[in-house]
């Protein structure tokens, strides 16, 4: 546990956020403290001092009073450089322990990769469901992931989404993880070895020993739409709350945000989202997972409520697959086009991608592809706009080749790229 100086002394700080309180401050400054995780170990406070019943002194009081101005400025100090006047918007992992942050890798006994084992992401869906529907259709597939790390438990969320006990999770729920715990909406528990992660998209994925397992159908998040409903499940604060349902809508699509330095492209929801539902699902109103829910915009400075967000499942397979497959995120290649956002309306009803940037020595610059050609499609797959491009892109490896349509001075043409470059990080 930590512990931080305060108006009122010295206060221990745990983890899990219960409630807030605002100091005495000029500025509207909102202070958290915390609660223990289930499971966390804590030591013992220190048992207090015997009163000695001395006749106090003018010295002992000064000298008391230096001691206390002394450690009153250094707690100042401590504060100012913890960051305290910092961009007032921070994004929070939700339940990312200090401890489990400063650990490297994974220590979770591990499972292998490679065994034919896949995440399926179903393009169609079937009729619009009552929420008491999708709560009773998904919420067997959602599971509480308790991870040791050393001295304390990391709790979070996870998705089963194979009958045979294949777990989705974000990476930061498990990181730092010396022992993995599973437990079902019934109670039962399983021990959960580690297949692969990766931390660059806070993703993981666990194996628990079991079959006829309930899974979760995943749908595709390109469907989605701004104003569609969509709802979470999870643990908020821990196993005391396992399996809480909340409402929301989807506020915004291919949202990129910004994580620990890295660009995360996420589904914006105002569902309520708290510690603890890292790693669980984000459903649409057929009841397909569309989204693992991982981050929770938060503020120093005002209360933020209503900015969760959300892998989107159309990105996530390729990536989940990789890990599955290979043990790892393979790169994606990088095609070396800019073009614009939304496709320009061409002749004979056709629409296509304005190129407005060639990069030099990039494999669209060797297949010959110019800046204000138009892409008609990729892949055989039509372009409307460069989402479309990126969908056709997000299944591909270096080595492939691509064939695109184009549309250069009103005629057609067919050109192939060669994949050999990866995308930047």
């Amino acid at each position: 546990m930590e512990e931080q100086m305060t108006t009122g002394g010295t206060e221990r700080l745990p983890q899990e956020v219960v409630e807030v309180y605002r100091p005495r401050d000029s500025r509207e400054v909102v202070e958290v403290y915390t609660r223990p995780l289930p499971g966390r170990k804590t030591r013992p406070a220190p048992a207090p001092a015997a009163r000695r019943r001395r006749k106090t002194g003018l010295w002992i009081f000064l000298f008391c009073l230096v001691v206390v101005t002394a450690l009153a400025l250094a707690a100042w100090l401590l504060r100012g450089s913890a960051g305290e006047y910092r961009d007032p918007f921070e994004r929070y992992d939700f339940d990312q322990e200090q401890e489990s942050a400063q650990a490297e890798g994974v220590q979770i006994p591990t499972y292998p990769y490679g065994q034919g084992a896949e995440l399926t992401v179903t393009k169609g869906h079937g009729r619009e469901m009552t929420i008491q529907e999708i709560y009773q259709q998904v919420n067997p597939a959602v599971v509480t992931v308790m991870a040791e790390l050393g001295d304390g438990v990391s709790v979070g969320t996870g998705v089963i989404f194979t009958s045979d006990g294949y777990i989705l999770t974000n990476y930061h729920v498990v990181e730092g993880g010396s022992a993995c715990l599973i437990e079902l909406e019934s109670g039962v528990q399983f021990e959960a070895l580690y297949v692969a992660g990766d931390s660059k998209n806070d993703l993981a994925v666990l194996k628990v020993d079991a079959a006829g397992l309930p899974a979760a159908q995943f749908g595709d998040s390109d469907t989605l739409q701004v104003g569609d409903p969509v709802y979470a499940i999870g643990n908020p604060l821990g196993v005391e709350l396992r399996g809480t349902l909340t409402d929301g809508i989807v506020s915004a699509i291919n949202r990129d945000v910004t994580v620990d330095g890295r660009v995360m492209t996420l589904i914006q929801t105002n569902a309520a989202l708290n510690s603890g539902n890292s790693g669980g699902p984000l459903i649409d109103r057929y009841g397909r997972v569309v989204g693992i829910n991982v981050i929770k915009m938060s503020s120093r400075y005002s209360n933020v409520e209503g900015l969760g967000f959300a892998i989107p499942s159309s990105s996530m397979d390729r990536m989940v697959n990789d890990l599955l497959t290979y043990g790892e995120v393979l790169p994606e290649p990088e095609l070396g086009v800019t073009v614009l956002q939304t496709g320009v309306p061409l002749k004979d009803g056709l629409t296509g991608l304005e190129v407005l940037y060639v990069n030099p020595g990039s494999a669209a610059d060797r297949a010959g592809i110019r800046e204000g050609d138009y892409i008609l499609s990729a892949g055989g797959e039509l372009t409307h706009n460069s989402q479309d491009l990126l969908r056709v892109r997000r299944y591909l490896y270096l080595g492939d080749t691509l064939t695109m349509e184009l549309m250069r001075d009103g005629e057609r043409m067919e050109v192939t790229l060669e994949l050999t470059d990866a995308v930047e990080s």
